[in-house]
């Protein structure tokens, strides 16, 4: 473990460890994957404008998120059934999140549940949450929440239907027996068929409600006075309106571009979010960040923050806890570097004007 040297390296490692059905399953993105291999690539057309001869001994990369202080902007985001890549599960991950000083977004369709997470001790934890088509289950899981001290409602939005992932429909995939989506458990939902198709999408269809809509929304806030962040926003027009539902932030995301295929990158995305939001409420995003020069990158076009997902599942299955908290401090260590070689002492220096992007090199060709 101490030969790696990049967040990257993890994922190469987990899959000679994992069966291929759980590997393809946090690997893998809906049907050609164009729009998975975008999130990252879009980064890299991303370049630098550093600043030099500025006083860089002292770097501050605090921040605070929904009013809470965490140590940097790079956070955890919910990621399913974490016991596939090792026995803690989200337990470790809940350990690894509190000892580095930032936030874990706990998923719903955790293999571990909401109040074994709160048992493993302080830390801010948000509940990113699925619209049942039973509403009193929807009901019964933000009070638990609530009760176990999570701090706000992730609530995924781009989610009517399920994306077509084709990896999980050959491998059939299924949870392993002794495994069930533990927040469900007694409900008979917590138990995924595998006879014909991915068991995961057959029970997502079975369950997930398409009719979801910004009424929605607005019902959630009648059950639950945690502020609730719309998950999966991407565009200017869903910016307006989760801002007119008075959603408490907006995480710009594609799903690790598990659903729709061929939708931009997410930091493609962002300045629109951005640009749209004005700084009404923080704007997140998620997808594709693996290095702190991406992380760089996103806050200089205007996110409050980011997210990783599939670098603490593969980090999980390698090394458990000890795997996530390398991945943290190394991406950690990585953004403290490129705030210093670009001159950025804190987060607020951090501007656009650090950055050239795609559409700026686009304009300098048409003068």
């Amino acid at each position: 473990m101490d030969l790696i040297t990049n967040v990257c390296e993890y994922e190469a490692l987990a899959k000679q460890k994992l069966p291929k059905m759980v590997y393809d399953y946090y690997a893998s993105g809906a049907e050609d994957q164009w729009t998975l291999k975008e999130n990252r690539e879009a980064f890299s057309r991303i370049l630098f404008r550093p600043r030099i001869l500025i006083d860089v001994s002292h770097i501050d990369m605090t921040t605070t998120v929904l009013g809470f202080k965490i140590s940097m902007p790079i956070m955890i985001a919910p990621a399913a059934m974490q016991k596939l890549a090792h026995p803690e599960g989200e337990l470790a991950t809940a350990r690894a999140a509190s000892s580095a000083g930032t936030i874990m977004i706990l998923s719903s369709w955790a293999t571990c549940s909401i109040e074994e997470v709160a048992s493993t001790g302080p830390g801010v934890r948000f509940f990113q949450l699925y619209v049942h088509k039973d509403r009193n289950l929807v009901r019964q899981l933000v009070k638990r929440a609530e009760r176990a001290g999570f701090k706000a409602i992730a609530l995924t939005v781009d989610t009517p239907r399920f994306g077509r992932r084709e990896a999980d429909i050959k491998n059939r995939f299924t949870l392993p027996p002794g495994l069930t989506l533990k927040n469900f458990e007694g409900l008979d939902l917590g138990l995924l068929d595998n006879t014909r198709n991915s068991g995961l999408a057959e029970y997502a269809t079975s369950q997930l409600d398409p009719t979801l809509s910004w009424k929605d929304v607005k019902w959630l806030q009648t059950i639950t006075s945690l502020p609730i962040i719309v998950k999966g926003v991407t565009t200017a027009e869903d910016t307006r309106l989760a801002i007119q539902a008075g959603v408490a932030g907006i995480i710009v995301s594609n799903h690790g571009a598990r659903q729709l295929d061929y939708q931009p990158a997410t930091i493609s995305c962002l300045e629109e979010v951005v640009s749209t939001a004005q700084g009404r409420v923080p704007v997140f995003l998620d997808g594709g960040v693996r290095r702190g020069t991406d992380v760089f990158k996103a806050l200089a076009l205007g996110a409050s923050g980011v997210f990783i997902g599939r670098p603490v599942l593969y980090s999980l299955a390698v090394d458990g806890e000890a795997g996530v908290r390398k991945v943290l401090k190394m991406m950690r260590d990585e953004f403290e570097i490129t705030m210093s070689l670009c001159g950025c002492t804190n987060l607020k220096e951090i501007m656009r004007n650090h950055m050239i992007s795609e559409k700026d090199v686009y304009r300098s060709s048409r003068l």
